[in-house]
């Protein structure tokens, strides 16, 4: 693509606002600038759109929005299944509302039914509602939990998962096709409101979704058995979880929420966190004043699209501490496959999901307690994928999945990661605790005990400017050419090799066939089964490098760790 003829194009074209004109008029002396903004138009992939938002075509901005728009269209034209519909959600973002009103404008144009709610929406539940309304795809404009100059654009089909690696390419080759100024259509909002070519709704749909959501209990009374001595601090980082956790938390029995009133203010700018994600603890602080102010048995925290859930809890003394992902989904998964035994409720061929680069623990759960368990891609897509093939074949009882980036699923009535349910879950889950006289963290340290422990890291390596994509693809090469023989001092006795679908038993020799989707992952096993799992990340310039590993007390797991991180860092230099 010759970015300078690009650039000039969206400088010199009649269906370019003056304002965007204005922006690249401001960076024509910025050659590297100009080059970043033009060099390819931003990529349409499994998760849709992802970037930062400003002019260009490698940007997020109203034209690339609807550019994108313009191709999920022809697909769905091709299809012919316009009647269908496309359902439109939006976060609290900057930007997130007019996006949201370009999608529809441009979709409408294509006389392809749009339904659009009236007001912010968590993820899940615009995947609940694709599936409830039976509209042949939905869309929110999010970017999940990236910091505030990035938006993005997610793609749902049919099925209520993310677009599979098939129809993403399907969307990007009609994306490619399409001209970004003279091949996308687009109507008046406001008219297409009028002429009920755009249908907006409101809570009608909350109201069924909170329904399913609910129905996920697994023991209905302990909430309101421990109502009275329970205590939950909410935070919804000015994001779109404001309402719906409180109020499904309410109706669960919790008669003591307190919110974090500065961050229940929808706000794009995210004014009281460097980033409104619940994984960094520094998200937390005003939340941690206010549960000092009051007894608190858990801080629930979550993302602006509202998917993603995390927590801290008071560990022994009293200080609150951060369970990661793995360990939230861990304690789920046994607390509801406990419960199920307990009440004599387990259902018939249960099965649970986790993604290959979470903890293994699950694994060894699923084991003791006689459960199947499915090891998946990154990405909660295929965690859906899962799902509906069982629900297609009729066969097993889905119980839970999850993936250590925060996400968390019970039920199938939706086909994403779900913090509400996810919420509800872990208060439920402290009630239960908190009446047999421990913390949640209590609760995860005699977990460690029953099952072993199990720790696990995640090592970031950035790459910034042009050149980043293929420095990625260079790591990822060395490494095929020159996989480890040991990690740490353990011999590799397994590599599984994503892209080219290969699994090698590096003792006895033998090579199989992976059994999961071609992706760029290697993924390599140990003597004592620990695991080291590279990846180019899909959302960001960054390779990541995941470390899951075990042992039979917590020191010697945490030196383990520590060993395995040392290691894998020294392949990224």
């Amino acid at each position: 693509m010759d970015y300078l003829k690009e650039y000039k194009r969206w400088l010199e074209s009649d269906a370019v606002d003056e304002a965007t004109k204005d922006e690249l008029r401001s960076i024509a002396n910025n050659p590297k600038e100009v080059e970043y903004r033009f060099f390819k138009y931003l990529e349409f992939g499994t998760g849709g759109l992802r970037g930062t938002m400003n002019a260009g075509s490698n940007a997020m901005n109203v034209y690339t929005v609807a550019h994108a728009t313009q191709g999920l269209a022809n697909l769905i034209i091709a299809e012919g299944k316009c009647s269908k519909g496309v359902v439109i959600a939006r976060d609290s973002r900057n930007n997130s509302s007019l996006f949201a009103k370009v999608t529809a404008e441009v979709l409408a144009a294509n006389n392809i039914k749009v339904i659009f709610f009236e007001s912010l929406r968590p993820t899940p539940l615009l995947s609940f509602a694709i599936r409830e309304l039976g509209c042949i795809a939905g869309i929110n404009i999010t970017a999940s939990h990236n910091p505030k100059e990035y938006n993005g654009y997610k793609v749902y089909w049919e099925d209520g998962a993310q677009l599979s690696l098939e129809k993403a390419e399907l969307v990007s080759s009609y994306i490619k096709e399409t001209d970004i100024f003279n091949d996308v259509k687009r109507v008046d909002f406001d008219k297409a409101v009028e002429d009920n070519d755009i249908q907006i709704v409101g809570t009608e749909i909350d109201d069924k979704y909170i329904q399913n959501v609910i129905a996920q209990r697994v023991d209905s009374s302990i909430i309101p058995e421990m109502a009275d001595e329970l205590s939950i601090v909410y935070t919804p980082l000015h994001g779109a979880g404001y309402r719906l956790v409180p109020e499904v938390l309410r109706l669960c029995g919790v008669k003591h929420l307190f919110t974090v009133w500065q961050q229940m203010i929808s706000d794009g700018d995210f004014p009281t966190v460097s980033s409104p994600n619940p994984e960094y603890a520094e998200g937390y602080t005003l939340a941690l004043e206010l549960a000092k102010k009051t007894p608190c048995d858990l801080i629930i925290a979550t993302d602006p699209d509202a998917d993603r859930c995390g927590v801290m809890a008071p560990d022994q003394n009293g200080n609150f501490v951060p369970l990661t992902g793995n360990q939230c989904g861990a304690l789920l998964l046994d607390y509801i496959l406990t419960a199920y035994e307990n009440t004599n409720t387990m259902p018939k061929a249960p099965y649970a999901v986790k993604t290959i680069v979470t903890t293994e623990l699950a694994t060894k759960i699923c084991r003791e307690h006689n459960v199947d368990i499915y090891n998946v891609l990154t990405g909660f897509k295929f965690i859906g994928e899962v799902i509906k093939n069982h629900d297609d074949l009729g066969k097993g009882h889905y119980i839970f999945g999850f993936e250590e980036s925060y996400g968390y699923l019970k039920g199938t009535y939706s086909r994403d990661k779900d913090s509400v349910v996810a919420a509800m879950l872990l208060t439920e889950m402290t009630a239960y605790y908190k009446k047999k006289g421990m913390t949640i963290y209590e609760a995860l340290i005699a977990m460690f005990e029953k099952y072993g422990y199990y720790a696990e890291s995640t090592v970031n390596v950035t790459y910034k400017g042009l050149d980043g994509g293929i420095k990625m693809k260079e790591l990822m090469e060395k490494i095929r050419k020159a996989p480890p023989v040991e990690i740490a001092g353990l011999k590799v006795k397994e590599i599984r090799d994503y892209l080219f679908e290969t699994v090698e038993n590096k003792i006895t020799g033998e090579r199989t066939k992976t059994d999961l989707p071609v992706s760029d992952v290697l993924y390599f096993l140990t003597e004592n089964d620990n695991v080291v799992v590279i990846r180019p990340s899909g959302t960001e310039p960054k390779i990541k490098l995941y470390l899951l590993v075990n042992s039979k007390d917590a020191q010697s797991c945490d030196d383990t760790l520590r060993s395995f991180r040392a290691a894998v860092e020294n392949w990224t230099k």
